[in-house]
């Protein structure tokens, strides 16, 4: 797992290294009990403070992405397809929203904002 973080972009730290590690299990690099590295140790690594990398540890376990055995250290869970799914709907549904509600204020018709939508989805391919 390599995790690359940047002071340029404006998300926070913790936020880059949660999302990065998140991408590495849902993409299968990293698989069912795999452990993760020690907060200190991914602190180390990273060159941040031991708060930052327990934070990204903490909302991943809240996230249901890893699980922390005490005393043997962090691993990554079992992923339930329907709950990732779920989410990135509801995800998907928020920035649709958002999208819309800007679209309106610029002008835009719902075929604009499909003819938007369909450019887009072809340049994701």
């Amino acid at each position: 797992m390599n995790i690359v973080i940047s002071n340029q972009t404006g998300i926070p730290i913790y936020e880059q290294i949660k999302e990065q590690i998140k991408i590495s299990i849902l993409t299968g690099e990293l698989s069912e009990n795999a452990p993760l590295p020690s907060l200190r140790q991914l602190a180390r690594d990273l060159q941040v403070s031991l708060v930052t990398t327990a934070r990204a540890y903490s909302e991943l376990e809240l996230e249901g992405f890893v699980q922390t055995m005490p005393g043997k250290g962090v691993y990554v869970k079992k992923i339930n397809d329907a709950f990732v799914r779920n989410k990135y709907l509801k995800e998907a549904e928020a920035a649709l929203t958002t999208a819309v509600q800007r679209g309106k204020l610029a002008g835009l018709s719902v075929n604009d904002l499909h003819e938007m939508l369909d450019t887009i989805e072809r340049t994701i391919k």
